[in-house]
């Protein structure tokens, strides 16, 4: 099961899963996206049984209608293996222009969206003694940047719920995986880049732009594997080394690099940092040179 399944990331790895032979559920708010996803899904089939089920609902909204669907999912392909929450949305403006819905929305969206999802499948996998469940989370789930004062918290959340929840699972062999995708071009972001503050594109221009595909491919291996973390990229597996606090890892060398590593990344980290604040001061100085000039006028 996928939510956020008909577009971006979410799309991508149901197109992932579909080529390794599972059969789909999507689940998103827009039947007309669900159905064209659908149709690109279904040429990456590899048997004919194989099948793509939509399902439109909003995630966040009402847990009794997310129950249901899941349970409609169930009866029609069987017990769910694999769930991957990838609803989500973004907004990035100052702290003092968001509207102050919008904190209360994404929270909604991007946590509660995948609260509902998660404890409509954990009984049947508890049941069955097996499971998998991905949150997609974000970088800005692993620090705060100029610009995401209500997105960042939400996808923070993901991860206190992802870490509590892998510690009451694993005895019945379900596991969490928590994934970090950086800038990825998704019409998600495409949207939120309409109105991003210059400061916040000048940070995210430090780390590249990934295709979805690629952080797809990444965030299905790292979850049939069992891993906790999933990372993309140089710099995504420094913020994960770095970030890892109390989150449990899978293999005693994960936890043997997280502590060789922890004062060289914090080291390059106060550098990034350092930048980061240059590049913020910077921007306040031009933007009140230019009121400077404006009241001269």
């Amino acid at each position: 099961v996928v939510t956020g399944g008909s577009s971006g990331i979410g799309k991508c790895i149901a197109i992932e899963c579909f080529k390794h032979g599972a059969f789909i559920t999507l689940v998103a708010r827009d039947e007309n996206k669900l159905l064209r996803a659908k149709k690109e899904i279904e040429k990456h089939s590899i048997n004919d049984k194989q099948v793509v089920l939509c399902i439109s609902v909003d995630v966040s909204k009402e847990y009794g209608q997310v129950q249901s669907v899941i349970k409609q999912a169930q009866e029609k392909l069987g017990p769910v293996d694999m769930l991957v929450n990838c609803a989500g949305t973004s907004i990035a403006a100052k702290f003092e222009d968001v509207d102050v819905g919008f904190f209360g929305r994404l929270m909604e969206t991007n946590y509660l969206g995948s609260v509902y999802p998660t404890r409509a499948v954990i009984h049947t996998m508890k049941e069955r003694r097996m499971g998998r469940i991905v949150f997609v989370s974000s970088q800005a789930g692993q620090v705060g940047l100029f610009g995401y004062t209500a997105y960042s918290p939400s996808k923070f959340a993901l991860r206190g719920l992802a870490e509590s929840l892998q510690m009451e699972v694993k005895p019945y062999n379900i596991y969490i995986t928590v994934a970090y995708p950086p800038d990825t071009d998704t019409p998600g972001f495409q949207e939120e880049n309409k109105g991003k503050p210059l400061e916040t594109k000048l940070i995210s221009e430090t780390s590249g732009l990934c295709q979805p595909d690629q952080v797809a491919k990444i965030i299905v291996k790292d979850a049939v594997q069992g891993n906790f973390n999933s990372s993309v990229g140089s710099d995504g597996y420094m913020l994960s080394l770095l970030t890892c606090g109390m989150s449990p890892v899978t293999t005693i060398t994960e936890g043997l690099q997280q502590i060789v590593t922890m004062g060289l990344f914090r080291t390059i980290a106060l550098f990034y940092l350092g930048s980061f604040d240059s590049i913020v001061r910077r921007c306040m100085m031009q933007q009140e040179k230019c009121i400077g000039l404006e009241k001269k006028d």
